[in-house]
């Protein structure tokens, strides 16, 4: 896993959470609201499997569903590889329309493609 520790800050520039280099993610108030494992698998504060990141950038929920990918160059799409939205190089995440919606400096795509456009953790 890569060694980072970011904030994820909505398009205000205001913060949201943040993912730590252990795969930690935390709401604003450092509360503790999922993991990203080392395998793929994402669990919420519970624990809880919820879904996973595929080492080809496809992202399933609990029941193994396929609910969306997120291609090498950041495009992100749903199940019905309809685009979404995009994570760009520098970290912005835009929505299908290219408006900023949020920034995630120096996260991995996936990751970042999971916490704005799929909200695995609620």
């Amino acid at each position: 896993m890569a060694s980072y520790s970011q904030d994820l800050r909505n398009s205000s520039n205001m913060l949201i959470g943040k993912i730590e280099s252990d795969g930690i993610v935390r709401d604003q108030s450092n509360m503790m609201i999922g993991n990203i494992r080392s395998d793929g698998t994402i669990a919420n504060r519970n624990n809880m499997t919820v879904g996973k990141i595929e080492k080809d950038g496809s992202i399933r929920d609990r029941s193994n569903m396929k609910i969306g990918k997120v291609d090498s160059d950041g495009e992100v799409k749903d199940s019905n590889n309809m685009q979404i939205g995009r994570v760009k190089a520098d970290g912005t995440v835009v929505d299908r329309n290219n408006m900023t919606i949020s920034y995630a400096k120096g996260i991995p795509t996936t990751y970042a493609a999971v916490f704005f456009f799929f909200k695995l953790f609620e």
